[in-house]
């Protein structure tokens, strides 16, 4: 159930999300010692510090010339082992030489690894590999040298092709065993047999042909890690102290494995940071043991959580205000938040990267974040279609609507199937998680079966019939009552805040942003926020450029309103449209952006709905996609004609930059201009540059604050809000 993935394109693997992950590559872990790591690269003082602890390991000395070699063998006495200083897979080893003119050979294949070399005496007895994990003994491995038995037909070249032939073996590490070599440490040993690689050996005779005993260089392994010692078992275990590392191999040279390692039948001739598993999950005989487990028990003992919560966000409309507002209230208690969204990757507040990262890569980003407690994923249609999620599973997936948008692209061609599409997230669902799902729309209704989790439904209207049942049934439901933002469980209402008091609403002439804020106030809900903590949150967040940039920012201008929102769709249309009167008795004037990769007659729709709310709009075309230049602008042109504007209501200007600075231009005092942000950091910057008269290259990231307007509804008594399928305008 530990969640992981790839952080290049080798060994080197995150598991975990956020603050809860932990890095391991190969078989070293993000907290094994650098300094266990050199001490196990340079095998003399290993030695030195094992045989000052009182731990059996052979004699020896290292050289640097031929000449000094000679004299330590001499010194020790013959067999002796030569060896480079580091290395790895037996490299340059040569154990078991008896004269000189083996010690020259074997010096000079030393050296080719390193120039310095280790010369020690020959320990008698089998090879064996211990590995250490977090202290403790999990498997021991004997190690037999790669090795060929006679026919007494084939030569050893014909047997040693045959051992090849075998399908468990294969080149380097890509098999539980790897092909023989044919080196000059192999031709060394059949010379001292009297033998070449075209002569026959005898049947049943057992010929070595290396003489480390490495699976790397041919060699099998065979389980015995029931049959080790507890005395030897309890020096491996004090060696890994000693050298200070977690996961370490310890090579032995043992008479027999059943009796206590001491001076008299063997040592340590080695250890082995980031030692291989391959001899003990899959050894030639024995029993496999399962030593990536212990790996994964010291990184996460039992009852640690492995990953932090995940909050996803889907649907047609309101996803990012949402994530804002989930993201926001998080924060506000201390917390350090990851969020993903179509603006960018933001991280504790801070905007890590700009550009549409509400995709499985944004996911996938934030939760590699080592600092977060949280993560909020905006999740958009795209991304599933081409690359699922990027997360396994979350703790809460929000559904905030879903409306006719993006039908026509990938398959998608239905309104039912968009809805099957952004179930995904509730089907990802952790059995212990929390669905939360608009009642107030029957498409995302449909998706209440598919959740693995629990389902909290919010609704602007207290009396909707689901809603009650639902509560009935026993669940909490988030709603509107006399006015204020209530949760419902069991018996109990909480009441969280007065919708007027909640800045994104506008004083509650924003109906889809007080649907985004019962979503929000669920999400909360689920994760274990008490009322006041939900409350300070939402009453904190803003619609401004500061805090909310693109969506439904109200700016003060000379004698006019103007408002940038991110809109660009029927439902975001409408329910920005049937806002304004609220907020402007003036014109109502608009730039609109048809996207070019719609389906034409939704093209012409988006026309013909802003028809119905605006008095003059301004055409632009910065999203043809595949379509030409100026091609998409008709369909809204046709669209707006259609919906019953004349041919002065409209102009058609493509570029979205000089239509802003028009749009401007011809307002009047108590009109009200909406900017459609498709770049929106670029439109905050010349709306700002427009008001106080300067460079938009004078204002730094859109960071100048601004004076937001929150106009108050007419004074009319405010109805209780009836349910709307109007999305957000985001």
């Amino acid at each position: 159930g530990i969640p992981f993935f790839s952080l290049n394109n080798h060994s080197l693997l995150q598991l975990g999300y956020g603050k809860k992950q932990r890095r391991i590559q190969a078989t070293m872990v993000d907290n094994t010692s650098s300094i266990g790591l050199d001490i196990a690269a340079d095998k003399a003082v290993t030695k030195n510090l094992l045989s000052n602890m009182g731990i059996p390991v052979p004699k020896g000395f290292t050289a640097y010339t031929f000449r000094e070699a000679l004299k330590t063998a001499e010194s020790i006495g013959y067999p002796v082992t030569i060896k480079p200083l580091t290395g790895n897979h037996g490299r340059g080893i040569t154990a078991n030489i008896k004269n000189p003119d083996e010690l020259e050979a074997a010096f000079n294949e030393a050296q080719k690894i390193m120039d310095t070399v280790l010369v020690e005496e020959y320990l008698k007895g089998s090879d064996y590999r211990l590995l250490v994990i977090d202290g403790k003994l999990v498997a021991a491995a004997k190690r037999d040298p790669a090795s060929v038995t006679g026919d007494g037909i084939s030569t050893i070249k014909q047997l040693i092709d045959q051992v090849n032939a075998d399908p468990e073996r294969g080149i380097g590490h890509e098999k539980n065993l790897t092909q023989i070599k044919i080196d000059d440490i192999t031709k060394r040993l059949l010379t001292q047999k009297q033998y070449s690689l075209k002569s026959v050996l005898p049947a049943g005779e057992k010929l070595h042909i290396k003489s480390a005993a490495n699976l790397s260089a041919g060699g099998i392994a065979i389980d015995v890690t029931d049959e080790i010692h507890p005395a030897t078992k309890a020096v491996a275990e004090r060696a890994a102290k000693i050298i200070g590392l977690n996961i370490i191999g310890i090579d032995m040279i043992i008479t027999d494995h059943r009796i206590p390692l001491s001076h008299k039948n063997g040592g340590i001739i080695e250890v082995n940071a980031a030692p291989g598993f391959r001899m003990h999950t899959s050894p030639s005989s024995g029993k496999p043991r399962n030593v990536g487990g212990a790996v994964i028990d010291m990184l996460f003992p039992e009852g640690t959580n492995t990953t932090i919560p995940i909050i996803a966000i889907t649907g047609t409309n309101g996803k990012t205000t949402t994530a804002r507002l989930i993201t926001h209230t998080l924060s506000q208690r201390g917390n350090q938040v990851g969020m993903t969204s179509t603006d960018g990757l933001v991280i504790n507040g801070e905007m890590i990267l700009e550009g549409d990262y509400s995709g499985p890569e944004g996911a996938k980003t934030v939760l590699q974040d080592s600092s977060i407690d949280y993560a909020v994923l905006e999740v958009a249609r795209g991304g599933i279609l081409r690359r699922g999620l990027g997360y396994k599973q979350s703790d809460v997936a929000v559904v905030t609507n879903i409306s006719n948008d993006h039908l026509g692209e990938g398959g998608i061609n239905t309104i039912k199937a968009m809805a099957r599409l952004k179930g995904t997230i509730v089907e990802a669902l952790k059995p212990s998680g929390y669905a939360v799902l608009n009642a107030d729309d029957e498409l995302v209704l449909t998706l209440k079966d598919k959740a693995r989790g629990t389902v909290i439904l919010f609704s602007l209207k207290h009396e909707n019939p689901i809603l009650r049942q639902h509560h009935r049934e026993g669940n909490p439901v988030v709603t509107i009552y006399k006015g204020s933002v209530v949760i419902e469980v069991n018996n109990s209402l909480q009441i969280i805040a007065d919708v007027d008091d909640i800045p994104i609403t506008l004083k509650g002439a924003a109906i889809f942003n007080i649907e985004n804020v019962l979503a929000a106030v669920a999400a909360g809900y689920t994760l274990g926020l008490s009322e006041e903590e939900i409350r300070a949150g939402i009453i904190s967040f803003n619609p401004s450029i500061e805090q909310s940039p693109g969506r439904v920012n109200l700016i003060e201008m000379n004698g006019f309103k103007v408002m940038i929102d991110y809109g660009h769709n029927v439902e975001s249309i409408k329910a920005t449209g049937e806002m304004l009167p609220k907020i402007s008795t003036g014109r109502k004037i608009r730039t609109a952006d048809g996207t070019g990769n719609r389906r034409s007659e939704d093209i012409i729709e988006f026309g013909e709905v802003i028809a119905e709310f605006y008095d003059h709009t301004i055409v632009t075309d910065t999203h043809p996609k595949h379509r030409k230049v100026g091609e998409t602008a008709a369909l809204v042109k046709k669209g707006l004609l259609k919906g019953g504007c004349d041919e002065k209501q409209i102009e058609v200007i493509i570029d979205d930059r000089e239509a802003m600075k028009k749009a401007l231009k011809i307002a009047t005092p108590g009109d009200i201009v909406v900017l459609q942000a498709n770049n929106v950091k670029q439109l905050i910057e010349d709306v700002l540059a427009y008001k106080n008269k300067t460079p938009a290259s004078n204002i730094i990231n859109g960071r100048q604050k601004l004076p937001v307007s929150f106009p108050s509804p007419e004074p009319e008594p405010k109805p209780e809000p009836e349910p709307q399928k109007t999305g957000t305008a985001d």
